[in-house]
C-alpha cells in the first residue's frame, strides 16, 4: 500500500514539515500546486481501494464505536456515492454515518452553507449528541465552517487533503472549480475564508499526503495546538477516502471519548507509516521558510552582485593606477 519510492517524483529533502504558527492560517500563503508528476500518479487510488478490501478484516478488529453520528461530506464534483464505502465501513464499526444529501459538491452556491448547517442540526437533534464531521478535500472546507460557526454541535473535525491555510489556487483544480461553480475564488467572501482558515475550537485532525497530486500538502497543515493535529499518510488525493491507513486514523480519532481527546499516538507499527511532523519550534512555519528561502536567494544575488561591483571597481582602480604609472615617467 505504501507508494514505491522509486516511482515517485523526488521531494526536496530540505523542506521541513511543520504546522503553521498560531494564527498564521488566517492569512493566505503563497504555495505552489503539486507537480505534474504527482498528478499523473493519482491512478494509485485504485490500488489503495484494493488494498483496503484486502486488509478489511484487520481494520474491523479495531475497537467498536459508541454509536455517535458522523456527517461525511464529499469532495469537489463528488456526491454521497463517493463516500458510501467509508460510511459502510464506519457503520460496520459501530458508528452512525450519514451523507450530506445535497447532491454533487459544486462548491459555494447560494444557500449551500445554510443547507449544510441544517443537515448538521438535523443529525444533532435526531441523536441528541454532538456530531463528528469528516470532510474529503473541498468537503473539509464545509466541515471547518460548521465547526467554527456551530462548535457546540460538533464533536470533532477530520479533514482529508483539504486546502485551508494557503492561497486557494494552491491546487490543480481551481480553474475547473471556478468554471463549474461560477465563482471567482478571489471574490469569495473574506469572512468565509476566515472561517475556513481559522482553526476550529473543537478537536481537529488534518490528514494529508505529501504525494497528493491535486492539493498542495502544505495547504493542509493546521496551526499547532492542544486540540489540533496533522497526520501524514502515504497515498493519492483521490484515494484518501479509501486508503486503509486513513480509515485506521478515522476510527482511532472517532473512538476518542468526548471531552477526553488525545492526539494520535504513533507507536509500534504506526511509526512505519505515520511520519511524525517535526517540531514547529525547530522547523519553523512553512510559509516563513519559503519566504526566508526566497529572501536568502535574493540576498545571495545581491551579495554576488555587490561582489561583482566590488571586483569591477577594484579592476578600474588598478587600471587607473597602471595608467598613472605609465604616464608619470614621460611627465617627469
Amino acid at each position: 500500500m505504501k507508494p514505491s519510492q522509486s516511482s515517485l517524483p523526488p521531494e526536496d529533502a530540505s523542506e521541513a514539515e511543520s504546522a503553521p504558527a498560531e494564527g498564521a492560517n488566517a492569512v493566505p500563503q503563497e504555495v505552489k500546486p503539486p507537480s505534474l508528476g504527482y498528478l499523473l500518479l493519482e491512478g494509485r487510488a485504485l490500488g489503495e481501494l484494493l488494498t483496503t478490501y484486502a486488509v478489511l478484516p484487520a481494520l474491523r478488529r479495531s475497537a467498536q464505536g459508541d454509536g455517535h453520528p458522523v456527517l461525511v461530506i464529499p469532495g469537489f464534483l463528488a456526491t454521497d456515492v463517493s463516500t458510501r464505502p467509508m460510511r459502510r465501513f464506519l457503520k460496520d464499526n459501530g458508528y452512525a454515518p450519514h451523507g450530506w444529501k445535497l447532491g454533487r459538491n459544486l462548491g459555494p452556491r447560494n444557500g449551500i452553507e445554510d443547507r449544510v448547517m441544517d443537515r448538521l442540526l438535523e443529525l444533532r437533534e435526531r441523536y441528541g449528541r454532538t456530531v463528528s464531521v469528516i470532510g474529503w478535500s473541498l468537503g473539509g472546507v464545509y466541515a471547518r465552517l460548521l465547526a467554527n460557526r456551530s462548535p457546540e454541535n460538533v464533536r470533532g473535525v477530520i479533514t482529508l487533503g483539504t486546502p485551508f491555510n494557503a492561497h486557494s489556487k494552491a491546487n490543480r483544480s481551481w480553474k475547473l472549480f471556478e468554471w463549474v461553480s461560477g465563482t471567482q475564488i478571489d471574490n469569495v467572501d473574506p469572512e468565509t475564508f476566515n472561517h475556513i482558515r481559522s482553526t476550529p475550537p473543537v478537536p481537529t485532525t488534518s490528514v494529508y499526503s505529501r504525494t497528493d497530486g491535486v492539493v498542495a500538502w502544505r495547504s493542509s497543515l493546521d496551526a499547532d495546538g492542544p486540540l489540533v493535529e496533522n497526520i501524514q499518510v502515504p497515498g493519492s488525493h483521490i484515494g484518501l477516502g479509501a486508503n486503509p491507513l486513513v480509515l485506521h486514523v478515522i476510527l482511532d480519532r472517532l473512538s476518542q471519548p468526548e471531552g477526553e481527546w488525545q492526539k494520535f499516538e504513533r507507536s509500534g507499527w504506526k511509526k512505519l507509516f505515520f511520519r511524525q511532523p517535526k517540531d514547529p519550534a525547530e522547523a519553523g512555519h512553512e510559509a516563513s521558510k519559503v519566504e526566508t528561502s526566497s529572501q536568502k536567494r535574493s540576498a545571495s544575488r545581491d551579495t554576488h552582485g555587490a561582489s561583482r561591483d566590488k571586483h569591477g571597481a577594484s579592476r578600474d582602480r588598478q587600471s587607473r593606477d597602471l595608467s598613472i604609472d605609465c604616464v608619470q615617467p614621460s611627465e617627469a
